[in-house]
C-alpha cells in the first residue's frame, strides 16, 4: 500500500526531470554544423537582446522573434561576417536597444554615469546631515526633579 502512495510523487519527479532535460536541448536545426562557428554565434547572441523578453539573450529566450534573431545569426556567421559586422547590423536595424551592454556613446552616457551620480548625491546628502545635526545639551534637572528621580529609582 505504501508504494502506491509513493507512486504519484515519483511520477511527478520523472515528468519535471524529463521536461527540465527536454528544455536544455538546442534545437538542432538553429545549430551550426561547425562547432567553431556555433560557439561563435552563441556567443554573438548571448550579446543581444530578445525584444520580447527585454531581460533574456536570443540565447536564452525562446521567443520566435530570438529563434528568428538566432538564424539570422547564424546565417550571418556562415557567410563569414566578423562579430562587429553582425553586432553593427542588428543595431542598425533594432537601435541599441538590442544589445545587452549598450556601448558608450553621448546618447548613452546618462545611463553609464547614473549609478556613480547616484553613489555621490547620497554621499554628499549624507556628508551635509550630519554636518547640520546640532547638540543639544540638556538642561540640568532641578531640586525638586532630582528627588523624584531618586525617589522613583529607590535612591534616597
Amino acid at each position: 500500500m505504501k508504494t502506491f502512495k509513493r507512486f504519484p510523487a515519483l511520477l511527478l519527479a520523472v515528468a519535471l526531470i524529463g521536461g527540465g532535460v527536454a528544455l536544455a536541448v538546442d534545437d538542432p536545426s538553429e545549430m551550426l554544423p561547425n562547432p567553431a562557428q556555433e560557439k561563435r554565434a552563441e556567443a554573438i547572441g548571448a550579446h543581444l537582446r530578445c525584444l520580447v523578453c527585454q531581460n533574456e539573450s536570443i540565447e536564452d529566450s525562446s521567443a520566435p522573434l530570438a529563434r528568428d534573431l538566432r538564424k539570422v545569426v547564424r546565417e550571418q556567421v556562415s557567410a563569414g561576417k566578423s562579430d562587429q559586422q553582425i553586432m553593427d547590423w542588428m543595431t542598425e536595424r533594432y537601435g541599441e536597444f538590442i544589445r545587452l551592454a549598450p556601448q558608450f556613446s553621448w546618447s548613452t552616457a546618462l545611463l553609464w554615469l547614473m549609478p556613480a551620480l547616484a553613489l555621490v548625491a547620497g554621499l554628499v546628502i549624507a556628508w551635509r546631515a550630519t554636518r547640520r545635526r546640532t547638540v543639544v545639551t540638556p538642561a540640568p534637572l532641578t531640586d525638586d526633579e532630582r528627588a523624584r528621580l531618586d525617589a522613583l529609582s529607590g535612591r534616597e
